[in-house]
């Protein structure tokens, strides 16, 4: 028997298009003789659509071998969560009658990023009802969305990390200039200011003096109210995809090489728009010895903040003393075709149809190994 895999994508966040572009992906490369896809779309207004509906996102010929699976559903059935497997949440339509239809799934891959898909909060609600899903937990994806807190467990771990601050929105607007002079005592400038709990290159900017640096807090405080500033180096970026729950596997890494040097940094057009200005190279360009440091601390980074299933972590490298720096992890990296985690187990030797079906084994793993916790001291 098939599993059922309901793919939950888009979301209330700015990284919503990216989202849709990662779970169409994973649609395409996913196994078709394993499982039966039911992808339920979140719009960014936080509707959910019902299967039929959030089939249209995507071509035809992409949910063709779904499309009789995802019809029996109906196209006012929009149960969630609930069946006599998992017990929990769930969403119900009624449809006139005392009858309430709900989707029972085997295990969920949400393909979300950002904030309530990324941060923790939608896996408190799988965890709440008690249904296995794909990736980090509550307390790993809450850690991994917030740099700030990440960047403390990173520490801790004895990870060598950038010169950085961080303030809230509400301390900016009250004493910009306070905010200002602080950032310039602890960082100085080049730096880049970004919102603390944001991706995909997402309200980041460069500032070099004190008036881009009020523009890119302005810019920042308008996707959260906690702003990090870090120290912009002159260091090469390098990525590392990470695979596993208690004993994870790191993969060889990758990296973005930028043809136009006049880009201060890899912004969400580069990543996403397909300028041909970057190109992901696995491996990175960089010595054995080196690689074995990279894959030995993406682990350590991916422990440190009690991850499972998958991340990404990103580094900086400076070429002339081979300084490197853990800059941060994503515990829902891109999935998209311009990604680099499908291609970082690409180039280590792994297919992305081969890293679906891992996950999926992960998903199941860790929620056997939850289930072992006690909930009652009778």
């Amino acid at each position: 028997m098939k599993i059922r895999i309901g793919v939950v994508f888009g979301g209330r966040s700015s990284e919503h298009e990216v989202a849709v572009r990662s779970a169409r992906t994973v649609i395409e490369h996913i196994d078709r003789e394993k499982y039966t896809i039911v992808p339920v779309a979140i719009m960014k207004e936080g509707n959910w659509l019902s299967p039929a509906e959030s089939a249209k996102w995507f071509p035809p010929e992409l949910i063709g071998d779904f499309a009789e699976d995802i019809a029996k559903l109906g196209e006012g059935e929009i149960g969630l969560i609930g069946d006599t497997k998992f017990k929990g949440l769930a969403r119900l339509e009624h449809d006139g009658s005392s009858r309430a239809k709900t989707i029972p799934f085997d295990v969920i891959f949400p393909v979300l990023h950002g904030t309530y898909g990324e941060d923790g909060t939608i896996q408190g609600l799988f965890e709440m009802a008690g249904i296995p899903y794909v990736g980090c937990g509550v307390l790993g994806s809450a850690c991994g969305m917030d740099k700030v807190v990440m960047k403390t467990l990173f520490k801790d771990a004895g990870l060598p990390i950038c010169k950085y601050t961080w303030f809230l929105r509400g301390d900016f607007e009250a004493n910009a200039n306070a905010v200002v002079k602080g950032v310039e005592r602890t960082v100085g400038y080049p730096c880049f200011v970004k919102p603390a709990n944001l991706g995909s290159s997402v309200g980041v900017s460069r500032a070099v003096d004190a008036m881009s640096l009020r523009k890119g807090i302005s810019l920042a405080a308008e996707f959260d109210r906690k702003i990090i500033v870090e120290e912009a180096l002159e260091m090469r970026e390098i990525e590392c995809a990470v695979l596993g729950n208690d004993e994870p596997e790191a993969s060889r890494p990758g990296e973005y090489i930028i043809r136009d040097s006049s880009k201060a940094f890899l912004d969400y057009t580069e990543k996403y728009a397909g300028t041909g200005n970057n190109e992901f190279v696995v491996p990175a360009p960089v010595s054995l010895e080196l690689e074995e440091r990279i894959r030995k601390m993406a682990v350590t980074a991916f422990k440190a903040i009690d991850a499972s299933g998958l991340a990404r972590v990103d580094f900086f490298l400076q070429d002339d003393n081979g300084a490197l720096l853990v800059n941060e992890i994503n515990t829902m990296p891109g999935l998209t075709d311009a990604s680099g985690y499908p291609k970082m187990w690409a180039g280590s030797g792994k297919p992305f149809r081969e890293v679906i079906d891992r996950l999926v084994e992960l998903a199941f793993e860790r929620h056997e190994d939850r289930k072992r916790n006690k909930t009652s001291v009778a």
